[in-house]
C-alpha cells in the first residue's frame, strides 16, 4: 500500500544550506538542516556522498580495527567541516528522517573567489575515499553529453582519483595507518590513562576529540594527542563526566520497561552538540567517578567553559561530588552561574522558590550552650531567658563534625568529636554572635522531627566560625545533593578542607587517634581520695561542662586532669525541673518554686566557660564544695554571692547558727529577704491544719526472723510461732504438688497476686507474690510472705492463685520494718554496704527480739535487740558510724503516733550518745568529720 502524497515528503530539499554536526566516516557526515518553523526542531540525517566510498571506521563489529586510512579519512573531512555550514545537494533520499540521505556537499574555497569545492571530489583527491564506479560505462554508437552534471560528476572523480594514485596519498600510501582502539574499563584502567596524562601530556592537559554526547554532562571521548603514543593510549576511548556539572539524563527505551529522559535533557544535550560534538579540543582530567570508569574532567574551548555556559541557560546543576576534585578557585563562578539560572527561573530551575525560613533569617544573640562540634543554642536579643524554648537550636550550614557517641547506648564518639566541640566552645560560648540562616531541615529525632535551622555564625572578627573548624581538620564539608540548599561559603570550605587535607590535620591526619583520657572523681570513693590534692591546689581554674542546679555542677580541672561534681559551699538551690530522660525513666522530683530559675541563671553566666575555683570540702557523696568565681568582663565576680543576691539560692541555716558562713553571705542573703527577690518574694501563708485526728499506737514486744534485707535500716521479718506462716507455707507446697512448675495463663497486672515459681535452692516451687511492674514478656514481683523482689518470666513462671490462698483469706506473712530514730546510706555507698552487712551478721538466721512502735508510711518502725544483747542494733548501728540519727521533727512526727512515747525518746537520747561518740572517734562515715546536710538529699 503506497502513503499518500503529503507522506512522501523529502526529509531535505534537493537543494539548500545546513550545518555539519558531526563526521562519522570520510564519506559520511550528519547534517543539521533549518527548522520548518519557528519553535520546531531542525531536522537532523545522515549524508553520505554519493558516488563515493571511504575506508571503514573501527567498531566492535570490526574487532575495533579500522580499515587501512580510515581515520586520517576521517580526521580530513572532520577538521575541514565539522561545525561549519555547507551547501548540498540531494541525489537520494528516503521518506523519514531515519534514512540515509545521499548527495553531495560544497564548501567554499578559502582563496576568496567564490567558487565551491566539492567534499566528495576532494576526499578522493586526498586519497581519503575511492569512486564507487571506476570509470564510464559507454557504448560506442552512445553519445556522450560531457554538460551532464552526473557524466562531470564522474569524470571529476577519476581526475581525482588518478591525481591521489599519483601522488600516492592517503590510502594509495604504501602504509596506511590502521588504527586499534582501547577502550576504558576493558583496555585499560580510567585511572591509568590519567596517571599518563600526567607524565606525557605538555600542561597535564590531553587533546581528545568528542566523539558522542549522551547528555549535557557525559561524553564518548578518542584521545588524538600523539604524547600518549610512547603509553600505548592514542586513541583510546573512555567517558568524560564534565567536572562540577550534571544535566538533565536522556532516557533508555532499550530498557524494560523503558526510561523517559528528564526534564531539559534534550535541550542540554542538543546544547552540548552544537558547541561541542566532533570538536579536538583539550582536556583536564581531575579523577574518577566511584565505579573507577569514567574520568572527570574540564574540556578546554576557546570561547569559555561548556559547564559554565550550561549553569548560565539553566541546563545543569552544579554537582559537588565532581567540583571537589577541581581546583577550589574554578567553583565560584560556577556558583555565580547557577544563581543567576536560579533568579531567572531558567530550564531546570523554572520552578524553583527560594527557601522560606520560618522567623527571621538574621539573629543576634547570646551563645548560652554548645551542644555538638556543629550545633549551638542561641538566646536571641531582646529574648527574656525564662524558658528552654526561648533558645533557638542553630547547626552549622555545610559543615558537619565528628558525632558525638552515646555512653548509655554503648555508642563511641566519633574521632576528634571532643576537640571540635571545645572548640567551637572557645570561638563561641557566652559571646555575642550574628547568625545568617540558609535553610531549614526536618531532623529526625526518636519518633518524630524537629525543624532545624542551618546558618552561618560569626563572632567578633571571625565572619564564619565554620570555616575556621574545617580549616583546622576538626569538621567536614556537609555533602550535599544536587539540588539541595547550601552554605554561600560551601566552596570556601571545600577549599579549606583541601588544604587540611593536604596538611594532615585533625581528622585528615594518618596519625592514630588517641582519646583523652580524663579521670572520672564523681565517683564517691575517687573524690574523696583526691580531695586533698585539690583542696591543697588553692584557686584552680576549671570549665562548668553541666549545670545540674543553681548550686551544683559537674567541671572539668585541667591541672588535674579531672571531672567532679563541685557544689557551691553553704548554699542550697531550689530543686529544677527533671531532664525528659529522666521523666521517661520514671526518676526525679517536681520542680521547686524558683529551681527553674536559679537553674537557667546559672547556665547563661557559667555553663561552658572557664571558672576558677577554690575547693575547701568533700561530702560523703562526693561532691567537692567551695567557691567559685566567674570573669565577667574585667571584673570576676563571687557567683555564690551573686545567686543569694539574687534570691536564687539561700545559705543553709545550721551554717549560720555554727558561724561558719560568711558574714558577706549573710548579708547578701538579709538584703534578698529584705528585696523581696527570688526565693523571698513568695508570699507564705499559713496553712490550717485539717488532718484527721491521729490513732496512737502501743509499744508491742515480739520475736522475729529476718527474711530479706534491703539495706542497713529497711528489711522484712516474719513473726516466730505465727500461725499463718506454717498455713502458707503447706498451702503453696500442695499447690506445687496439684500444679507441677508449668506456667500458666494469667492476670498480670500491676498489682495483681498471683503465684510465682522461685527456686530457693531445693528447687522449684510456687510462691505467693505481687506484680510490682511489667515489662515486654517479664513482670517485677515481690514475694508477699517473703519480701524478696525478682524479674520472672510471665509465661512460664506466672500462674493464677487459688482464692482460698489470697491475701483477704492469709495475709502477707512477711512484714516491711525500718529500724526506729536512724537512717542509713543505700547500697550503692561504701558505708550503705557495710550497715547491711552489720545487720546480717547480727540478726540474719537468728531469733532476735523487736520492739515495734508504730506504722510509718506503711513501714513497721521497730528497735532490735540481738540475742543475750541489752544494746540495741538500732545503737550499734550509730557507734560504728554506720548510721546517722534523725532530725528532732522525725522523732517528734513518730512520738504523736506511740502512746507511750518516753520509750522511743529514752531510744533517741542513747543514739544521740552514740552518734557523738562516733563522731569524736571518727568512726565509719564521720572519717572525714562531719558531713553535714548536703549528705540529706544529693541530686546528680
Amino acid at each position: 500500500m503506497s502513503l499518500p502524497a503529503a507522506q512522501m515528503r523529502p526529509v531535505l530539499p534537493s537543494r539548500g544550506f545546513a550545518t555539519v554536526r558531526a563526521v562519522l566516516s570520510g564519506d559520511t557526515v550528519v547534517l543539521t538542516g533549518r527548522p520548518s518553523a519557528p519553535g520546531h526542531k531542525a531536522p537532523v540525517v545522515i549524508f553520505t556522498f554519493e558516488r563515493v566510498t571511504a575506508p571503514r571506521m573501527a567498531s566492535k563489529a570490526n574487532g575495533s580495527m579500522d580499515d587501512p586510512g580510515a581515520f586520517p579519512a576521517r580526521e580530513w573531512l572532520r577538521n575541514l567541516c565539522a561545525g561549519k555550514q555547507v551547501s548540498f545537494e540531494t541525489r537520494k533520499q528516503g521518506a523519514s528522517a531515519g534514512d540515509r540521505v545521499y548527495g553531495l556537499l560544497y564548501m567554499p574555497k578559502e582563496d576568496g573567489s567564490g567558487e565551491n569545492l566539492n567534499l566528495a571530489v576532494e576526499a578522493v583527491r586526498a586519497g581519503h575515499a575511492t569512486p564507487k564506479v571506476f570509470g564510464i560505462d559507454s557504448n560506442e554508437n552512445d553519445a556522450v553529453d560531457e554538460n551532464d552534471p552526473v557524466v562531470a560528476y564522474e569524470s571529476a572523480l577519476q581526475s581525482a582519483l588518478q591525481e591521489a594514485q599519483s601522488k600516492r596519498v592517503g590510502i594509495h600510501a604504501p602504509n596506511p595507518l590502521i588504527r586499534a582502539i582501547k577502550n576504558a574499563g576493558e583496555d585499560f584502567q580510567t585511572i591509568e590513562l590519567i596517571d599518563k596524562v600526567k607524565k606525557f601530556c605538555s600542561g597535564n592537559t590531553v587533546t581528545c576529540v568528542i566523539e558522542y554526547v549522551f547528555d549535557g554532562s557525559r561524553f564518548r571521548v578518542h584521545v588524538t594527542d600523539p604524547d600518549l603514543a610512547p603509553a600505548g593510549l592514542q586513541y583510546a576511548n573512555f567517558t568524560l563526566i564534565l567536572g562540577g556539572v550534571a544535566s538533565p539524563r536522556i532516557g533508555n527505551p532499550r530498557t524494560d520497561p523503558p526510561t523517559q529522559s528528564e526534564p531539559f535533557a534534550e535541550d542540554a544535550k542538543e546544547f552540548v552538540e552544537v558547541r561541542l560534538l566532533n570538536r579536538e579540543l583539550k582536556i583536564s582530567l581531575y579523577g574518577t567517578d566511584k565505579s573507577g570508569i569514567c574520568a572527570v574532567g574540564t574540556i578546554h574551548h576557546p570561547r569559555g567553559n561548556i559547564g559554565i555556559e550550561l549553569l548560565k541557560n539553566g541546563l545543569a546543576r552544579v554537582s559537588d561530588w565532581s567540583a571537589r576534585m577541581m581546583n577550589p578557585l574554578d567553583i565560584p563562578a560556577f556558583r555565580v552561574a547557577e544563581n543567576n539560572a536560579k533568579r531567572s527561573n531558567l530550564g531546570v530551575w523554572h520552578a524553583y522558590a527560594p527557601p522560606e525560613i520560618s522567623g527571621a533569617s538574621e539573629i543576634s544573640g547570646i551563645v548560652v550552650e554548645i551542644l555538638t562540634g556543629d550545633t549551638v543554642a542561641i538566646l536571641p536579643v531582646g529574648e527574656s531567658y525564662d524558658s528552654e524554648s526561648k533558645l533557638k537550636k542553630i547547626s552549622l550550614a555545610s559543615v558537619r563534625s565528628p558525632r558525638v557517641g552515646n555512653e548509655r547506648l554503648g555508642k563511641p564518639d566519633e574521632n576528634y568529636a571532643a576537640e571540635c566541640k571545645d572548640r567551637l566552645r572557645v570561638l563561641c560560648a557566652g559571646k555575642n554572635v550574628k547568625v545568617s540562616i540558609h535553610y531549614e531541615r526536618e531532623i529526625p529525632i526518636g519518633d518524630s522531627t524537629e525543624n532545624r535551622q542551618f546558618g552561618t555564625i560569626a563572632v567578633g572578627k571571625r565572619p564564619d566560625v565554620g570555616e575556621v573548624l574545617v580549616a583546622e581538620g576538626l569538621a567536614f564539608t556537609q555533602y550535599h545533593r544536587d539540588n539541595e540548599e547550601k552554605s554561600p561559603m560551601y566552596d570556601a570550605y571545600v577549599a579549606a578542607e583541601l588544604a587540611a587535607k593536604t596538611a594532615k590535620k585533625g581528622v585528615h591526619s594518618d596519625k592514630e587517634y588517641k582519646a583523652k583520657s580524663i579521670n572520672d572523681l564523681t565517683e564517691p570513693r575517687k573524690a574523696k581520695a583526691y580531695s586533698g590534692s585539690l583542696m591543697r591546689a588553692g584557686k584552680i581554674k576549671a570549665l562548668v561542662e553541666y549545670v545540674f542546679n543553681g548550686s551544683r555542677y559537674k567541671l572539668y580541672v585541667p591541672s588535674e586532669n579531672c571531672h567532679i561534681v563541685f557544689a557551691l559551699e553553704h548554699l542550697k538551690s531550689p530543686q529544677p525541673s527533671i531532664p525528659l530522660s529522666a521523666v521517661s525513666r520514671g526518676q526525679g522530683k517536681a520542680a521547686e518554686p524558683f529551681g527553674d530559675e536559679s537553674k537557667r541563671h546559672a547556665r547563661l553566666n557559667i555553663l561552658q566557660r572557664t571558672v576558677e575555683i577554690i575547693c575547701k570540702g568533700v561530702t560523703n557523696g562526693g561532691v567537692i564544695t567551695g567557691e567559685l568565681v566567674v570573669a565577667k568582663g574585667s571584673e570576676h565576680i563571687d557567683f555564690g554571692l551573686e545567686m543569694v543576691g539574687a534570691g536564687l539560692a539561700v545559705v543553709d541555716q545550721r551554717k549560720i547558727d555554727y558561724g561558719e558562713a560568711s558574714k558577706t553571705l549573710v548579708d547578701a542573703q538579709n538584703r534578698a529577704v529584705e528585696n523581696k527577690v527570688g526565693l523571698w518574694s513568695l508570699h507564705q501563708e499559713k496553712k490550717v491544719d485539717t488532718a484527721k485526728p491521729i490513732v496512737k499506737s502501743k509499744v508491742e514486744s515480739v520475736t522475729i526472723r529476718l527474711s530479706e534485707i534491703r539495706s542497713g535500716s529497711n528489711f522484712f521479718f516474719q513473726i516466730v510461732g505465727d500461725e499463718a506462716q506454717s498455713v502458707i507455707d503447706e498451702s503453696m507446697r500442695i499447690f506445687t504438688t496439684e500444679n507441677g512448675t508449668n506456667g500458666a495463663p494469667c492476670d498480670s497486672k500491676t498489682g495483681k497476686v498471683v503465684a510465682a515459681l522461685f527456686n530457693d535452692g531445693s528447687g522449684k516451687s510456687w510462691y505467693r507474690a505481687r506484680i510490682l511492674e511489667k515489662k515486654p514478656g517479664h513482670a517485677k514481683v515481690i514475694f508477699i510472705d517473703h519480701g524478696n523482689v525478682a524479674t520472672i518470666p510471665i509465661a512460664t513462671h506466672l500462674r493464677p492463685l487459688d482464692s482460698a490462698l489470697g491475701v483477704d483469706r492469709i495475709p502477707a506473712v512477711a512484714k516491711e520494718a525500718v529500724l526506729a530514730a536512724i537512717k542509713t546510706r543505700g547500697l550503692d555507698d561504701d558505708d550503705g554496704v557495710d550497715a547491711a552487712r552489720f545487720l546480717q551478721a547480727s540478726a540474719w538466721g537468728k531469733d532476735i527480739s523487736a520492739k515495734i512502735f508504730c506504722e510509718n508510711d506503711g513501714k513497721l518502725v521497730v528497735a532490735l535487740n540481738g540475742p543475750g544483747s541489752t544494746t540495741t542494733i538500732n545503737e550499734q548501728l550509730v557507734n560504728e558510724g554506720l548510721a546517722q540519727v534523725a532530725k528532732p521533727r522525725e522523732i517528734e512526727a513518730l512520738s504523736i503516733k506511740i502512746l507511750n512515747s518516753e520509750i522511743l525518746t529514752t531510744l533517741y537520747d542513747d543514739l544521740k550518745f552514740a552518734e557523738n561518740s562516733a563522731r569524736k572517734a571518727h568512726s565509719g562515715m564521720w572519717r572525714y568529720g562531719d558531713i553535714g546536710d548536703e549528705d540529706d538529699e544529693e541530686e546528680y
